[in-house]
């Protein structure tokens, strides 16, 4: 089984070095700027898609030109993996995967990047590495760096430096020493609930420093812009916010160890984050409702950190052997998992469940639990995920005295 493992560390430079690197990261934001801008230009104009072949030449007359040569001071690989990045978001939006690309500003998301093995070189016994036009830079030995290094990431969080490494190696395929299957429906109240009754409680990082993050905010905006002293605010702004990344992070990592470590088969909802944890705004013309209500659900969602938490569960599982299943999450609070019961009044308070057609009581975030399990051993058993939405039929009417009416039939036929 081939495996690819990011390691990174934290990057101890001197002066000098960490001068080169805000350098070389602007001249490749630079580069991406740029390119998009062509982009934009040459698609306006009718011309059809540059590709990266393309834009590399122009890459080359930009080094070699009189406007930008600072740009020569920059390595060349990092410059031409911007172009390819670019690419890399242009295939995205194509695809649907993401929005169209935005242009890079100066402060957020500072990288750049090695592609090639052969661009660096590791000195784990010395705890340095070294990277062309820097040197040998220092770093925060924490682990060994296992595998065959392939490319290297420079980046910049939190006014520190960051070196990813990313390896490749051969392992064994994992046999699971777990033999359980578990279902886990996911919430605000409650982090992560089990089909055996047994749950999570959310962290909640940034509720806890939600007061403190805005009581330096309003400092920072009572200072002139890009003032010393605002500037001095804004250091510690950012070092609220990643305090509150790191807890989170911290908090998913030792959850979706746990998880993978301890059941051979997950079943989880596959829940549309995004559309979740959409405004509802509105625009000028039509206004929309309870804006403040919704704001703050969102922030409680995005808090929980939902989509990182299925994405590590996706490749922990992976590498223990085990399998992670994703079940559409429509009704699996609102069905009885005793009759098979679907009602919306089974469900009228937010912690509890009462089946108005057979009397089951359950608390509700178990009984959406038991249901999402139910519906990933469907689908790893027959292919169906148990959900309903491929029946033409229902398999049982609302109520047994109440008469199908014709918004009834039509959510049927759409289900």
């Amino acid at each position: 089984m081939q495996r690819l493992q990011a390691f990174k560390f934290e990057l101890m430079p001197n002066g000098e070095q960490q001068r080169d690197m805000r350098r070389f990261s602007g001249a490749c934001r630079f580069v991406y700027n740029k390119a998009l801008a062509l982009q934009k230009t040459n698609y306006e104009a009718g011309g059809k898609f540059v590709g990266y072949v393309a834009l590399a030449k122009s890459l080359t007359d930009w080094r070699n030109g009189t406007e930008t040569p600072w740009l020569k001071d920059a390595p060349c690989h990092p410059l031409q993996h911007a172009l390819k990045d670019l690419e890399r978001a242009y295939k995205n939006f194509f695809a649907k995967r993401a929005d169209f690309p935005r242009f890079k500003r100066k402060g957020s998301g500072e990288s750049f990047r090695y592609p090639d093995a052969k661009q660096f070189e590791i000195d784990q016994a010395n705890s340095r590495i070294k990277l062309p036009k820097l040197g040998w830079v220092r770093y925060r030995n924490s682990r060994d760096v296992l595998g065959q290094a392939k490319n290297i990431t420079i980046s910049q969080s939190g006014g520190k430096w960051y070196a990813s490494i990313q390896t490749e190696r051969e392992v064994p395929q994992p046999v699971p020493t777990a033999t359980t299957a578990i279902g886990i429906d996911v919430g605000i109240a409650r982090f992560a609930t089990m089909n055996d009754g047994s749950f999570i409680a959310p962290l909640n990082s940034f509720k806890k420093h939600q007061q403190r993050l805005a009581r330096y905010q309003r400092r920072m905006s009572r200072k002139v812009k890009f003032s010393n002293n605002w500037k001095k605010e804004k250091t510690k702004v950012q070092k609220v916010h990643t305090c509150i990344a790191n807890a989170r992070k911290d908090f998913l990592h030792k959850t979706t160890t746990t998880i993978s470590q301890n059941h051979a088969l997950v079943c989880i909802e596959d829940l549309q984050v995004r559309n979740m944890s959409r405004s509802s705004k509105g625009n000028s013309e039509q206004h929309g409702k309870r804006v403040k209500q919704k704001a703050g659900l969102n922030r409680s969602i995005l808090d929980q950190g939902w989509g990182e938490f299925r994405r590590q569960l996706e490749y922990k599982m992976a590498w223990n052997g085990g399998i992670l299943l994703s079940v559409p999450a429509h009704h699996t609070s609102q069905t009885c998992p005793c009759c098979r019961h679907v009602a919306k009044e089974n469900r009228l308070k937010q912690a509890e469940f009462f089946c108005v057609d057979c009397g089951y009581t359950e608390n509700a975030d178990v009984v959406g639990a038991i249901n999402v399990l139910e519906r990933g051993q469907r689908l790893l058993a027959c292919g169906e995920d148990g959900s309903g939405r491929d029946r033409k039929t229902p398999t049982k009417p609302a109520s047994a005295k109440q008469e199908p009416t014709e918004a009834t039939m039509h959510e049927v036929s759409h289900a």
